[in-house]
């Protein structure tokens, strides 16, 4: 398996080509992410186990995220089997690889605790507005700078785990090494496709919606509205599409071997 280096532009071309792939069907891959996040959700109102559950099963989700925006691209159907259909390959690995992610995650919350006590920590893991009130006064610059540091390689590593594991069989140890080595030979198209996340998810959202607010000045709760919808059935869904677009051009394959 050989990855691509490629030019710092080729970041852009992942979001443009993200909104090419949901323009092709965006009812369909709007449903698929909606019910995503609805699983994950749902999953998240148990306590404790809730959070695991949802960490194990976001790894195969988002491979059927990434078939959905695969058969849309080549004109192929796509639905509600296909969004669980991405544990159909290399599960074990797949739900491994999430609840490694969660463990990864808190271990880096942790190394936060050396900067602020364990403030940030007990934010992050307040169940309720009374637990998170306690600490929300304190200072989270530093750990936040910690964690955001540390989470880097983190996500180098995950972020095309789940796909070499479910459609190349790679083997845990072997998916992370690929995924980690596929991001740091392309760092620079990457970090224009984290500015063009920044554009389309933020700055673009927030020009709308202070562009609303002038134009509907007493209709504020509208305007957060239609804004937070546009957010949801069109730059999610783009967002999740870019990703399979960012690996079909590193891999250079998109075809289950």
């Amino acid at each position: 398996m050989r990855a691509q280096n490629l030019p710092a532009m080729s970041g852009w071309q992942w979001v443009t080509g993200g909104f090419a792939i949901y323009r092709r069907n965006p009812a369909v891959l709007s449903m698929l992410v909606v019910s995503y996040w609805f699983v994950v959700v749902f999953l998240n109102l148990f306590p404790m186990v809730g959070a695991l559950a949802a960490s194990v099963v976001i790894p195969g989700l988002s491979v059927g995220l990434m078939q959905a925006a695969r058969n849309i691209e080549r004109g192929q159907s796509a639905n509600i089997q296909t969004l669980f259909g991405g544990f159909r390959e290399n599960t074990r690995t797949l739900l491994v690889l999430g609840a490694l992610y969660l463990l990864a995650t808190l271990a880096v919350l942790g190394l936060s605790t050396i900067a602020d006590g364990g403030d940030l920590l007990r934010y992050m893991l307040a169940s309720s507005k009374a637990e998170r009130a306690l600490v929300e006064d304190a200072d989270f610059t530093l750990p936040a700078l910690i964690v955001a540091i540390f989470m880097v390689p983190v996500l180098m590593a995950w972020w095309f785990a789940p796909i070499l594991a479910a459609w190349h069989r790679q083997p845990l140890g072997k998916s992370l090494f690929f995924s980690f080595v596929a991001c740091s030979m392309n760092w620079r198209p990457f970090v224009i496709y984290g500015l063009g996340l920044m554009l389309v998810a933020a700055v673009i959202p927030g020009l709308l919606l202070g562009l609303l607010l002038i134009i509907l000045p007493g209709l504020q709760g509208f305007a957060t509205v239609l804004v937070t919808v546009a957010m949801a059935l069109v730059i999610a869904p783009t967002v999740f599409a870019s990703f399979y677009v960012g690996y079909r051009d590193i891999f250079g394959i998109s075809e289950i071997v």
